[in-house]
């Protein structure tokens, strides 16, 4: 039996670029950072540092030729928050691509862009 998600795979063109992005604009932690045998670079980053479930950002080359055959494709992810308006001020502010509001049966959401074009949702559920 399952007891957690614990890591997303996140498949990135730039690793730098990305952090960048997911720590500065987005406001995410690094958890951790190491780098490994063969060159392999592992960034792992959360919302908070004590969150349970992680991204790791991983070079999208070097899996490739690693791991042939492995999909590579964006993940389907949903964030939550607690304050959608405010989030979604904050990104917009820092010029990030972020969909309209839409109201939902489980709460409103909205959709943004990470540097690499990468859509990702934000829902605040429905009180």
């Amino acid at each position: 039996m399952f007891s957690k998600v614990g890591q997303i795979m996140l498949y990135v063109n730039n690793q730098d670029e990305s952090l960048a992005f997911w720590t500065e604009v987005a406001g995410f932690h690094i958890v951790d950072e190491v780098n490994l045998d063969e060159g392999m670079r592992w960034i792992e980053i959360a919302p908070t540092p004590s969150s349970q479930t992680s991204i790791i950002l991983h070079d999208k080359e070097f899996v490739e030729r690693m791991s042939a055959g492995v999909n590579l494709g964006t993940p389907s992810l949903m964030f939550f928050t607690e304050n959608l308006d405010q989030l979604y001020a904050d990104l917009a502010g820092k010029h990030v691509t972020v969909g309209e509001i839409v109201e939902m049966p489980t709460g409103r959401v909205f959709n943004f862009a990470d540097n690499e074009g990468n859509y990702f949702a934000v829902l605040e559920r429905a009180k």
